[in-house]
């Protein structure tokens, strides 16, 4: 499953978003939203950051460069199971031998 976002009270009023992945594990927490139509507007937004932008190491040795290989998404072990669960490992038919008797 994918992941998912939550729209839920923000402890000084307003809305907040959670964005969780698939196995409900917290990935971020967003600004505060004065209305819900304007977090909404944030997931619109988020989800075209997340979908086009480049991501910026400001980490102390990163010193704002932008990193650009392709990064494999992290697995989570539970998802990876669910993932073999559903794609089961075809076994392979190797071809009888002529003439011989198949019991």
């Amino acid at each position: 499953m994918a992941g998912y976002f939550e729209l839920v009270d923000a402890p000084d009023g307003g809305y907040r978003l959670r964005m969780l992945d698939g196995a409900g594990n917290l990935m971020a927490i967003s600004v505060t939203f004065p209305t819900k139509r304007a977090a909404v507007a944030g997931v619109t937004m988020a989800r075209e950051i997340a979908g086009t932008g480049l991501v910026r190491d400001r980490s102390h040795d990163g010193a704002g460069s932008v990193i650009r290989d392709r990064v494999r998404p992290v697995s989570v072990p539970k998802e990876e199971a669910a993932r073999r669960k559903k794609a089961p490992v075809a076994q392979e038919k190797l071809p009888a031998a002529r003439g011989a008797v198949m019991r």
